[in-house]
Order: structure tokens, then C-alpha cells, then sequence
């Protein structure tokens, strides 16, 4: 916790908003987008699917194949307390429902479904996307699927996985078939090494116009190192580190920038 203190307030002593960035792909993103205030009616939806499972007490069996949990000391975790403090949160599903809306992405992969808080901010940004959402542990992707379909999120392929074996499979296909990704979030497993080995095993799926969004870089001193390694290489364009994401866009045509913006 200390830590990620430090780490905050670091973040705030160098963050900006639109008026302190210069570029017009990044000005605009932020005008229309990061600050839009206007409501939408998804809100409504967003936030009667995050009720639904704030409401229920029941318990699920969780297979942790991530990096772990610094709140709950066991598998055996209650719905509601997942969405209350593991879940994304109600201004950061909002935030992405905005970003998927803004750029429309058509093939949108997401690392780490959890409950599919995420997923159906994803999943309602853009009706004519397709979601691929992968999670390892098969109890809770069966309660994110049912919720899912319970909430009309029908753009939505659930698949139970061990993600680096996926990721893996893709690449076999490439050669045969094509497989682009217009958006990642990656939410699955917050470890500097596990999140490196994604970038290099996804970094082939990607075009002029892809987005990814790596969530909770800022969790440990090893994943503020995987964002320091992602920054640099040389495909990465420009980044915005929001604290809570970093995101990452591989505009060929952009010099390289890296942004800090308070969102």
C-alpha cells in the first residue's frame, strides 16, 4: 500500500490534462473522450449489472492463476466483495465503455474476464464488435456468461484458458489466417513477467490503429518496470499512463510520446 502511495503521488506531480498536450491525436482523445461528461444511456445498463452482483452473497471457488490477491486470503470469495474491491470501477467501466465507443473497434480481446464488469463496458462501447474474453477459472466464467447474456451482451465469446497456451495458438495461426486485434485489455495476471510475455506473444496481431490497455501498472514495482520495458520498445508509439492503465497506441505515423494524464 505504501508503496502505491508513493507511487500516486509521484503520478500526480507529473500527470496533465488536455491543456497541457501538445498533440492533436492525443488533444482529441482526451476533449472527446477521457472528459466527456455527457451521460450515456449504457451507464444505466453498466450500473445495474455491477448492482446485480453487489447484491449477491453467494460464494464462488476462485482458481487464481494470477500474480494473487491483496485482499482476499482465500479461494473461497463472495461475490459482492469481489465486485467491491477487485471489480473495475463504476468510473473506470465508464471510462472504457467511452474509449471502445470512441475508436469502435471491430475484433476486441480482453485478458481476465473476473465477472465481466469489464466486459460488458467492452461489450455495449461497441454492439458490432466482436469480445473474445478469456479466464482461467471456469467457476467464475460461467457467472460472468450467465450475467452477461442476462444483461444482453450478446457480442460476447467467453473462453475458459490458460492464456499464454492461447496466445501461443494465435501465433501458430498467423502464417494461415489473419488475426487482428483492434483493441487488448489486459487484466489477467498483474506481474511484470507474465504481462511481458503477453506483449511479445499478442505484439503480432497488432496494426497502425490498435489500442491496448494494460490495467494496474502502477500495482508493484515489477509491473511500473513491465510499463517502463513496453514504453521503450520500439514499436510503441505512444503511450498515456492514466495511473490506474496504461494505454498504448502503435501509430507508425507519430513521433514517440508518452503521456501522463490525470483521466
Amino acid at each position: 500500500m505504501l508503496f502505491q502511495i508513493k507511487s500516486y503521488l509521484k503520478f500526480l506531480w507529473n500527470s496533465k490534462n488536455e491543456h497541457g498536450v501538445h498533440s492533436p491525436f492525443v488533444f482529441s482523445l482526451l476533449t472527446k473522450c477521457f472528459y466527456d461528461k455527457k451521460s450515456k444511456t449504457e451507464y444505466s445498463t453498466l450500473n445495474n449489472y455491477r448492482k446485480s452482483f453487489s447484491e449477491n452473497k453467494n460464494f464462488i471457488n476462485v482458481t487464481d492463476f494470477g500474480a494473487g490477491s491483496k485482499v482476499f486470503k482465500s479461494n473461497k470469495r463472495q461475490i459482492s466483495k469481489i465486485v467491491k474491491t477487485a471489480g473495475i470501477s463504476k468510473k473506470r467501466a465508464e471510462l472504457l465503455f467511452r474509449i471502445t465507443n470512441y475508436f469502435e473497434p471491430k475484433n476486441i480481446l480482453e485478458i481476465g474476464t473476473s465477472l465481466g464488469l469489464a466486459t460488458s463496458a467492452l461489450a455495449l462501447g461497441n454492439p458490432k464488435a466482436k469480445v473474445i474474453t478469456l479466464e482461467g477459472c471456469p467457476n467464475t466464467s460461467s457467472v460472468a456468461q450467465n450475467q452477461l447474456k442476462k444483461f444482453d451482451c450478446h457480442n460476447v465469446d467467453t473462453v475458459v484458458t490458460e492464456f499464454e497456451g492461447y496466445f501461443q495458438e494465435i501465433q501458430r495461426k498467423l502464417s494461415t489466417e489473419t488475426k487482428n486485434f483492434d483493441l487488448i485489455y489486459f487484466d489477467g495476471n498483474h506481474s511484470k513477467k507474465a504481462t511481458l510475455v503477453y506483449f511479445d506473444l499478442l505484439l503480432p496481431t497488432i496494426h497502425n490503429d490498435a489500442v491496448w490497455i494494460f490495467d494496474d501498472i502502477h500495482w508493484s514495482s515489477d509491473m511500473e518496470e513491465a510499463w517502463e520495458i513496453i514504453k521503450q520498445h520500439q514499436k510503441v508509439k505512444v503511450t498515456i499512463d492514466t495511473f490506474q492503465w496504461g494505454i498504448v497506441f502503435f501509430r507508425y505515423e507519430q513521433e514517440k510520446e508518452h503521456f501522463v494524464i490525470r483521466a
